[in-house]
């Protein structure tokens, strides 16, 4: 809305021109614009004014002649717009509680034929509907020098990966120094904890140490539960804050004027530095970001503080801020996991033991680049090296005593638990792990085992007391003893050989004499030998 010029005020204005004066001498003298000047001149002059006449002529009707001509009368103290906007105000209203912009129904009103300034629309939408816009602010003390950081991520455009060798969005989480607007910039493709820490790290570097305060937005990395009172952290972040010594107070939900430093500079690093370069990959573009934040951002005239962020972040900040990282912040895994029936939870693709009572409940797991942590309602109950993707790490105590051996093919625990239930069941045990790969015989010293649960120790000892006497190793022989219960029935005496009938076919054993030593033969077998007898015992013709 225009502001309203009292008639003293046109008085003075027409008094002054007719003074012989510029228009801008006449505004300047009146306390109004020079256009406003203009048209109150070239109204009075339309009703009769005469610069060559004197001041006579400024009479009451004179002046309410030109208030006439300049401002025509408004029953309620607007125009013809405004009561366009009055027509339309149930269409306006529907508007602005779907949360419409003043400017986007600026533009709805002029497809229905209804165009009005937009001031004076955002003034119908102030005064008559329930549309709030941004309110007043005040700025905020910078603060302490080294005191807080501001960090945000913006979205920059597309970078090439040269790991999968395609197009992909990168972004910038950008570090700003609150006292001396300092800033660093990290490009990253991922938004992680991971790559969070990675550009803090950076940052540290870039700086040479640690800010106290660190001012991010409610990034899920970061806040697990956003609270404008008392925001929770992931577990991951919080435990790096810890590492590195800082707080965190992360911004308000939807409220970047918590942290303006940084938004301030998203366009400023886009446009400036991301904007029209051809990098080949994300390492190069971040060698450029760094001797861009150094070289071109550090070295500006800053112009809210009129001087050069680098210089005033070396002069005033450096000294002041918390020690460097000595060594790498090794990223910890945190999850939640379950104990599986085999008693081993899995932590980074590898399995890990619990104790066997901890079966089917849900741990804590925190895994570092040595040590894996796992906790039951913030007690530790185990603790397990580090172990590669696929890897396994078993403590023979967790597992079930019965259990044990198999699971981890001990076999002096097995032959040891098989001596327990006799010196014989041990030996035999033994023997039948007399193998090259002895784990493939272990199925049958538990089925050894076995017996002696089915028929108890005492036969099952017996048995194989017998079984090795006559050097039979089979468990087959064990278990059909025992079955027959024959462990304890006296072997039969071996049968005396002079006290056996000769054998059917048996020949005499000096047949198989050497020839030289032959007795010789009797008369009545040369005769054989001679020529055949017939069956008178007459010889007969060869």
């Amino acid at each position: 809305m225009y502001r309203e010029v009292s008639v003293i005020e046109i008085r003075e204005v027409l008094r002054a021109w007719l003074s012989g004066s510029g228009l801008r001498t006449v505004a300047a003298r009146a306390g109004v614009d020079r256009k406003t000047a203009r048209r109150y001149v070239d109204a009075a002059v339309a009703a009769g004014l005469n610069r060559d006449c004197g001041v006579e002529q400024l009479s009451d009707e004179l002046i309410g002649a030109v208030v006439t001509a300049v401002r025509p009368d408004r029953p309620q103290g607007h125009g013809q717009a405004w009561e366009a906007l009055c027509t339309n105000h149930d269409r306006i209203s529907t508007w602005v509680k779907d949360g419409l912009t003043v400017v986007k129904i600026g533009d709805l009103l002029a497809r229905h034929g209804v165009i009005v300034p937009q001031r004076t629309l955002h003034r119908y939408c102030a005064e008559r509907t329930d549309y709030r816009g941004r309110g007043d602010t005040v700025p905020v003390v910078d603060g302490e020098p080294g005191a807080e950081c501001q960090i945000d991520f913006a979205r920059m455009g597309m970078l090439t990966d040269s790991v999968s060798g395609r197009s992909r969005v990168v972004h910038a989480l950008i570090f700003t120094a609150v006292y001396s607007r300092h800033m660093f910039v990290w490009l990253t493709f991922s938004q992680t904890l991971e790559a969070l820490i990675d550009g803090c790290e950076t940052a540290w570097r870039f700086f040479g140490g640690v800010f106290h305060v660190l001012v991010p937005d409610n990034m899920s990395a970061i806040v697990a539960h956003a609270d404008s009172v008392n925001p929770r952290f992931t577990v991951g972040w919080l435990e790096y804050a810890q590492a590195r010594g800082f707080g965190t107070d992360p911004a308000r939900v939807a409220h970047p004027q918590d942290k303006p430093r940084v938004e301030r500079m998203v366009q400023y690093v886009r446009n400036n530095f991301f904007a029209g370069e051809d990098f080949a990959d994300l390492a190069d573009a971040q060698a450029h970001a760094e001797t861009w934040c150094r070289d071109k951002a550090g070295q500006r005239i800053h112009g809210t503080t009129c001087a050069r962020p680098a210089v005033v972040f070396a002069e005033a900040e450096a000294a002041l801020l918390l020690a460097a990282p000595a060594a790498p912040y090794a990223v910890p895994i945190y999850a939640e996991v379950k104990v599986h029936r085999d008693y081993h939870v899995q932590v980074g693709k590898a399995l890990y033991s619990i104790p066997e009572h901890y079966r089917g409940q849900t741990l804590s797991a925190r895994a570092d680049g040595e040590l894996v942590k796992l906790f039951h309602r913030g007690q530790l109950i185990k603790t397990h090296p580090r172990q590669p993707p696929g890897g396994r790490s078993t403590d023979p105590v967790d597992l079930p005593a019965e259990k044990t051996a198999y699971a981890m093919r001990d076999l002096a625990r097995l032959i040891a638990t098989a001596t327990g239930h006799g010196t014989n069941v041990g030996i035999y045990a033994e023997r039948l792990l007399d193998h090259d790969l002895p784990w493939t015989k272990m199925r049958q010293v538990y089925r050894l085992l076995g017996l002696v649960k089915r028929y108890g120790a005492e036969p099952t000892d017996t048995a194989c007391g017998r079984a090795l006497d006559l050097d039979v190793v089979s468990v087959t022989k064990i278990a059909a003893m025992l079955a027959k219960a024959t462990e304890n029935t006296p072997a039969p005496p071996p049968r005396a050989a002079s006290g056996l009938a000769p054998a059917r076919f048996a020949r005499d054993p000096g047949e198989y004499r050497p020839a030289s030593s032959r007795p010789a033969k009797p008369d009545w077998m040369t005769i054989i030998d001679g020529g055949a007898l017939d069956d008178s015992g007459q010889e007969g013709s060869r």
